[in-house]
């Protein structure tokens, strides 16, 4: 089974790649993955998956389906998620702490010393201290990184767009006033670049509340990065810390759990293809919400690795009414989650 996510740590983002798992029916548990619509695993050779793969390739959100008499989830398998922002000032500083709380691997580019210590100091995952331009040739983008240009003068916004503007992204945002913004768009039209893609700049940047503050301001461009985000409906992501537990194995015995939440009702805390690895010692990679409902998912992980059984298992977390009430639950929804077992 490790052979399935050897081939998901070595996808390409800027593909359409997709799992699909019968969670429900005769062929409960069967899975196939598939990129740039071929099927590239499968588990099993002449499978129902196998022989309805036309119909998954057309899905495009992530979700429950039901095909024939069987239920399947497939996913839109994401990259991690990455932010590059260009500059390190004061604005730019707060963006990056609040970036990695929130998810994002971040890559800062700033061609002054001082202020690319500063990026450093503020925790940014890479520091590239040259010329905007320069920086910005080593990063190639793809549909899972977005750009924030937060620099220290016009001139260098425009170096910045130039770049970034040909490459693959999810988002492109720069901060200015509203004559900065539309006084370099008109520089850019000028230089031949298409106006379709200039008009998808996120110019003047952020959500609207009134910012003030460099916190302030970083807050609400976090704001519409999860917006963003979120909008575009690629939440299921096998991160970089996840797929090194499932393929690092610290003997030939170790066994996981990878839990994946498959289908959500109402108001709970995480989307559909959240995910987490459960390891015997109960130590965690990632997180499906928290609290109760997370510890008694850890639970029966911990359950089935004691079992000699290696059949995934399907859970409902029903966190409404009463249960709700009982346990302290902030949320009122149903989860189900698919536990797995990998050895």
């Amino acid at each position: 089974m490790k052979e399935l996510y050897e081939i998901i740590n070595q996808f390409s983002a800027n593909e359409k790649n997709l799992m699909a798992t019968v969670i429900e029916g005769e062929y409960f548990g069967e899975k196939a993955l598939f990129s740039a619509n071929k099927l590239l695993f499968k588990t099993s050779d002449d499978g129902f998956l196998s022989k309805h793969q036309h119909k998954i390739l057309e899905i495009t959100e992530t979700g429950t389906y039901w095909i024939e008499d069987n239920r399947v989830f497939v996913e839109i398998l994401g990259s991690d998620m990455k932010l590059v922002v260009c500059g390190g000032g004061h604005v730019a500083i707060q963006l990056i702490k609040i970036a990695l709380m929130i998810g994002f691997k971040v890559i800062a580019i700033e061609d002054r010393p001082t202020f690319a210590d500063n990026a450093r100091r503020a925790g940014a995952n890479h520091v590239i201290c040259k010329p905007f331009e320069d920086g910005l040739a080593e990063i190639k983008g793809d549909k899972d990184t977005f750009f924030v240009i937060v620099t220290r003068g016009h001139r260098y916004d425009q170096i910045c767009l130039e770049k970034i503007i040909e490459k693959e992204n999810a988002y492109i945002g720069m901060l200015g006033s509203k004559v900065r913004v539309r006084t370099i768009k008109e520089a850019l039209k000028e230089k031949g670049i298409d106006e379709e893609c200039i008009e998808r700049i996120y110019a003047p940047i952020g959500l609207k509340i009134g910012a003030e503050t460099p916190e302030e301001i970083a807050v609400c461009i976090a704001a519409e990065l999860i917006q963003v985000k979120n909008n575009a409906k690629r939440g299921s992501r096998y991160t970089k810390e996840i797929l090194e537990g499932i393929l690092t194995d610290n003997d030939d015995k170790t066994a996981k759990v990878l839990v994946t939440i498959v289908s959500k009702k109402g108001s709970t805390p995480r989307s559909e293809g959240t995910k987490m690895l459960v390891f015997p010692d109960g130590k965690q990679i990632g997180t499906i919400g928290g609290g109760c409902v997370e510890a008694e998912i850890i639970q029966k992980s911990l359950s089935l690795l004691d079992s000699h059984s290696t059949e995934p298992e399907l859970y409902k977390l029903d966190m409404m009414g009463q249960n709700a009430e009982d346990e302290g639950m902030i949320c009122g929804g149903i989860n189900e989650v698919l536990l797995e077992k990998i050895q």
